[in-house]
């Protein structure tokens, strides 16, 4: 197959009107999909830039609870008999191991949940699918929603595309998302940045929140 350049692909989805730009508005919350010691571990289902993107959402978990911002977590839970196996599971067998006690299904020590904080149980790759996310978030009248976690391509990826089909802004944090392999982390930045997100470092998120504020 004829390999494209980068320059020629961006050309091609700027010239048909993909990538405009999305910017924050009104309130802020954060998403933490998946940060969970299996996902760390590249002997279960980490590697590449994951344990990066882990210490990096250490600072934005931080400056999301000192500006008090809603902040959910997710984890992927299944049931220990396996009367919840799906097609997730069906692809990718090992995903039924994380049941609720399972070590490899707790979120990561670094960024464990506190008080308040919502914590979304999943047998599927969206936070949102069959979760209580939109309403939580609705509730709390979120409109922009920054999104952290792993993997890139995967639940991170889906939960981008629900948050946006329910109405929400996402607002990918890139240094903040990583995945087990570099070229499909790549590839689903550039995908979500043309269809569905914004796609932004964590500093640079940030300071577009607080001029967009400014402006309000």
């Amino acid at each position: 197959m004829k390999h494209i350049s980068d320059h020629t692909e961006s050309l091609v989805y700027r010239n048909q009107g993909f990538g405009t730009p999305l910017e924050p508005k009104g309130n802020v919350a954060l998403l933490i999909v998946d940060f969970v010691a299996g996902f760390a571990d590249p002997q279960v289902f980490g590697g590449g830039n994951i344990p990066l993107a882990i210490e990096r959402t250490r600072f934005a978990l931080s400056t999301a609870r000192q500006r008090g911002w809603p902040v959910a977590h997710s984890r992927i839970v299944y049931a220990e008999n396996g009367s919840d196996n799906n097609i997730f599971s069906l692809k990718v067998p090992g995903m039924a191991t994380l049941t609720e006690h399972n070590p490899n299904s707790a979120i990561v020590p670094e960024l464990a949940p506190e008080e308040g904080e919502l914590v979304v149980r999943k047998t599927v790759p969206s936070a949102f699918f069959g979760t209580q996310l939109a309403p939580w978030l609705s509730q709390r009248a979120v409109q922009t929603l920054l999104v952290a976690g792993a993997v890139t391509s995967g639940c991170v990826r889906a939960s981008v595309v629900d948050a946006m089909s329910l109405g929400f802004r996402p607002l990918v944090l890139s240094d903040c998302v990583g995945d087990r392999a570099i070229a499909p982390h790549d590839a689903s930045l550039f995908d979500m940045a043309q269809k569905y997100a914004a796609v932004l470092p964590f500093d640079q998120a940030l300071a577009a929140i607080d001029f967009a504020a400014q402006r309000a």
